[in-house]
């Protein structure tokens, strides 16, 4: 059982949702990274997405977009956000931490490092940092299974997106590849955008619930703790983003912890109520 697995198990028998905060590598403050995620644990978060900064996202809002620039002008690549989550498995080793991001920087760290003996040497040094799952949002599940079964063998899991457009089928193809738990983007645009419409989250999860057995979160749209605890109602998790990159990005590296840590906490509050 992976430690996604273990953590939506645990979660399920106590009756809660996941709360799933998410941060780009590197920002505010290169350095910042492993406190800010034990400090998110400490608010209440169960699985921490750290962001894999790139220069031409395609799901990513300007607030993100705009997070990830500042990180790769600071020298944030892959090898730096791998020792972020191995600096804070030093002090954390349980909460689950999934690496979200793109194609490019994964197949370039291969053709950099080479290809481990037991495949790929990014799955190989993910998975010795700390590393539980894998978000690639330009890696389509019928191109993935090899990919997949790499990470399994390592004990992480593959995660994928679904989306209001997302048809049967496709749910099909991503439940027969993802494990861990597949992450439903609650509005057609990018992250941050749009208001979150809860009825529509609510009537597609249970045909998303049809093909995929893994928990379902839901992210996209998701701000403040009253909207958190809507999408609770009905998801597995909630993952909110955006909304923590808007209120660190203009302070002051002692106040990037605490700020996080009372906004996550008022949040984890509404999902518990």
């Amino acid at each position: 059982m992976s430690r996604i697995e273990a953590t939506f198990s645990a979660l399920k028998a106590q009756g809660r949702k996941a709360l799933i905060p998410y941060v780009t590598a590197g920002f505010p403050f290169a350095d910042i990274t492993p406190a800010l995620m034990h400090g998110m644990v400490e608010a209440g978060a169960d699985v921490i997405e750290l962001g894999v900064p790139f220069s031409d996202p395609m799901a990513d809002g300007p607030v993100i977009q705009k997070a990830g620039e500042k990180a790769l002008s600071m020298g944030i690549g892959m090898v730096q956000v791998l020792d972020h989550v191995r600096e804070f498995r030093k002090r954390n080793t349980t909460t689950p931490v999934v690496l979200m991001g793109y194609a490019n920087p994964v197949e370039r760290y291969d053709q950099k490092h080479g290809k481990a003996e037991t495949g790929s040497a990014f799955v190989h040094d993910a998975a010795e940092a700390g590393v539980d799952g894998v978000l690639i949002v330009d890696y389509p599940p019928e191109e993935c299974e090899a990919f997949a079964a790499d990470l399994r063998a390592h004990g992480m899991d593959l995660i994928f997106l679904l989306a209001p457009t997302s048809t049967d089928e496709r749910m099909a193809q991503v439940a027969r590849v993802a494990s861990g738990y597949v992450y439903y983007v609650s509005l057609k645009g990018v992250t941050g955008s749009g208001a979150l419409d809860t009825a529509a989250v609510e009537q597609m999860l249970p045909r998303i619930r049809q093909h995929v057995q893994i928990p379902v979160g839901v992210g996209f749209g998701i701000r403040d703790a009253a909207t958190a605890q809507a999408i609770g109602k009905v998801a597995d998790a909630v993952v909110i983003g955006s909304r923590i990159i808007q209120l660190i990005e203009d302070q002051e590296h002692a106040k990037v912890v605490p700020i996080t840590v009372d906004f996550l906490r008022g949040v984890r509050k509404a999902l518990d109520a």
